[in-house]
């Protein structure tokens, strides 16, 4: 057989397979097997060299052509695999514009991070500024800065958690307390701030605690602040957060860091004041702590308690939650249980 004849015969076969390809992969190998370094026209035209010289050009003009013949068909049929490949893809994946979409669950605040976000908008709109503090606090901010002296119960390793002696999670948000008044300047104007925020206690969950839980610190500093101040605030923000119809009252309490002290008191949600086994039939539910900073935590923070003095208290979102919904465990907040957080949506 002739170098010319098997050239043709090698276009013909080489056409034939392209022809009849259906997949990339496929006319990739005959592309290989037609163009490739070991493949039929390289291998033909390695022949050339054995010819009359006479002969060479035209034989190798030919194998040109020929080369390029199949590269165009190669290059035809990969473009009309392409083709055929997305149009099969497309009408697979074709969207009927006119069915019903799907359903897609949209995420929503947790029901504690609801009644966080309402108490900072209820301070916020009476003046408040709100200021968060490291969760890993020093022992000097977290007690000492606060009126607790190194004897007190509330240090015991039972109630902290402690990292180091001098570092620990924080019991309460009240060190943001101290950090605002070393940093306040009171030319400028009165301290009212709010701090809310996760605190540690070492403590054994049960349905009304955890060992991990939230609180708002408050506290106003400024010059003729009153216990009538403090009240009134109380009330705003009760009112606020529960309706008008609920009352406040304050009952001599003790703590540490303020003096006097007292516990706050909301009418009974459940009996509305009457009496029922929810309030043990006093007709009110205790709520917070709060009192007139002590004269030691403001002289601790470098401001003078004979010319300032003000107010504090500390909020427990989990229990504002619990009495707003209804809820007897604490617990159901913290176990991720869908169908029960998007009842509060």
């Amino acid at each position: 057989m002739s170098l010319q004849t098997e050239l043709e015969t090698i276009k013909d076969n080489g056409l034939r397979q392209i022809e009849a390809a259906t997949d990339q992969k496929e006319l990739n190998q005959i592309k290989v097997q037609l163009l490739g370094k070991k493949g039929s026209i390289t291998q033909t035209l390695r022949g050339i060299a054995k010819l009359p010289v006479e002969e060479r050009p035209t034989a190798g003009s030919l194998a040109n052509q020929i080369r390029d013949e199949l590269t165009t068909a190669l290059e035809t049929k990969l473009s009309a695999l392409e083709t055929a490949s997305l149009n099969q893809k497309l009408a697979a994946e074709k969207i009927d514009v006119t069915l019903p979409g799907d359903q897609i669950p949209f995420g929503h605040p947790h029901v504690i991070q609801k009644i966080i976000d309402e108490i900072e908008d209820i301070f916020i709109g009476m003046g408040y500024q709100v200021l968060s503090g490291p969760e890993v606090e020093e022992e000097h901010y977290n007690f000492e800065m606060m009126n607790l002296p190194k004897d007190h119960p509330a240090r015991d390793m039972q109630d902290t958690f402690y990292i180091t002696k001098e570092i620990l999670m924080r019991t309460h948000t009240s060190p943001m307390q101290a950090r605002a008044l070393e940093t306040h300047d009171f030319s400028q104007g009165p301290l009212k701030m709010i701090s809310p925020g996760v605190v540690f206690r070492r403590d054994t969950d049960d349905p009304t605690h955890s060992h991990q839980f939230h609180q708002v610190e408050g506290i106003v500093i400024d010059k003729h602040i009153t216990m009538a101040d403090l009240k009134g605030t109380l009330t705003a923000m009760t009112h606020a957060l529960f309706g008008d119809k609920f009352q406040v009252r304050l009952r001599p309490s003790y703590f540490p860091f303020t003096e006097p002290s007292v516990e706050a008191d909301i009418t009974c949600m459940n009996c509305g004041g009457k009496g029922c086994a929810v309030c043990k039939g006093s007709g009110w539910i205790e709520v917070l702590g709060a009192g007139m900073v002590h004269p030691n935590v403001l002289k601790m923070a470098g401001v003078n308690p004979h010319e300032y003095g003000g107010f504090a208290f500390g909020v427990g979102p989990d229990r504002f939650a619990m009495l707003k919904y209804g809820v007897n465990d604490i617990r159901d907040f913290y176990l991720n249980n869908l169908k029960f957080l998007t009842q509060f949506d």
